[in-house]
């Protein structure tokens, strides 16, 4: 008897320890609800790709998705020339450093980091690739209140059935998904991946959800998708 109790105890335990809970927004980020920030400056994107002109293009993908979310963002033009004019416009020094100016000179309660990790257009494959970081910092403690990444593949392959009528139709398809490709800017991808990564932030004062969001289901700390 004692036998087949302590078979029985060892498999609950297995099957408490292999149950997990689903981590709910207030225990992903919980210094977000602690300071609360209403306000956010958008910092320079940190671009570690060989695009050069990511870095200008992914910025102003981020001003829209920051104001659905229910917070104050400062414009990204009137930003960009203070940055530029303060010789601010490599966000890198900042990314670990005091970001107290920020909130003396504009009033933010917090700075938004992204860095861009992979931007690229492959057009005979059809895809356009964007891997991003994006970090919240406080203006006020310095500490990380969000933080997450996307890896998004936008697909722009094009299949027009022409394939099935052997070498030639495949050519056509290849052609057509190049085109297409080629057609697509990529801030698509960047549009895409900041409004899939963002979906699994906390909302701010001007949101709908607004202090109302807590035990909402947390996603993951790196997403990956495919979108077309």
């Amino acid at each position: 008897m004692k036998k087949y109790l302590f078979i029985l105890m060892a498999v609950a335990t297995l099957c408490s320890c292999g149950s997990t809970s689903q981590m709910t927004l207030d225990t992903q980020y919980p210094k977000m609800y602690e300071e609360k920030p209403t306000s956010i400056v958008i910092m320079p994107p940190i671009n570690q790709t060989n695009s050069v002109e990511a870095k200008d293009y992914f910025y102003t993908t981020l001003h829209a998705p920051l104001c659905e979310k229910g917070y104050y963002v400062y414009s990204p033009m009137l930003t960009m020339e203070m940055f530029q004019h303060e010789s601010a416009y490599d966000a890198e020094p900042f990314l670990e450093g005091s970001l107290s100016q920020f909130r003396d000179v504009l009033g933010a309660d917090a700075a938004m980091f992204t860095i861009i990790k992979t931007w690229s257009r492959n057009n005979i494959g059809g895809t356009i690739t964007a891997n991003v970081e994006y970090r919240l910092r406080s203006t006020k403690t310095g500490e990380t209140l969000y933080q997450r990444e996307g890896h998004i593949t936008v697909d722009k392959s094009v299949y027009t059935g022409s394939s099935s009528k052997g070498l030639l139709g495949a050519l056509l398809d290849v052609a057509a998904t190049a085109v297409s490709t080629a057609a697509t800017d990529k801030v698509v991808a960047g549009r895409k991946c900041t409004a899939i990564v963002l979906q699994d932030m906390p909302e701010g004062p001007y949101g709908t959800l607004y202090d109302k969001d807590q035990k909402n289901a947390a996603g993951a700390p790196i997403v990956k998708k495919t979108v077309q």
